[in-house]
C-alpha cells in the first residue's frame, strides 16, 4: 500500500494522517521528478564557492604559487 505526503520543516506529513497508528516503522521513498527548481540541486563550481574570498589576502609572497610545499611544508623551492 502506498501512502502520499510532503515533506514539511523536515519532517513527512501524510496526506492522511490517520492512515498509520502512531509509531509505526516506515519506509520513505521520494517520488522522481518532484524538484522545485531545475537549479536547485546544482552543484556551485569551485570558482562560485571561493568568488567571495578572492583577492582579499595581503601580504603573501609573490611565488606562492609555485612555492606553496616550501611555505606549508618547508620543502626546498622550485
Amino acid at each position: 500500500m502506498t501512502y502520499r505526503g510532503k515533506v514539511k520543516n523536515g519532517v513527512v506529513v501524510l496526506d492522511d494522517p490517520s492512515a498509520l497508528p502512531e509509531g509505526a516503522e516506515v519506509s520513505v521513498r521520494p517520488v522522481k521528478g518532484n524538484r522545485r527548481s531545475a537549479n536547485r540541486g546544482r552543484r556551485r563550481s569551485l570558482y562560485e564557492r571561493f568568488k567571495p574570498f578572492i583577492g582579499i589576502a595581503k601580504g603573501l609572497p609573490p611565488d606562492l604559487a609555485r612555492n606553496h610545499d616550501h611555505y606549508l611544508h618547508g620543502r626546498p623551492k622550485q
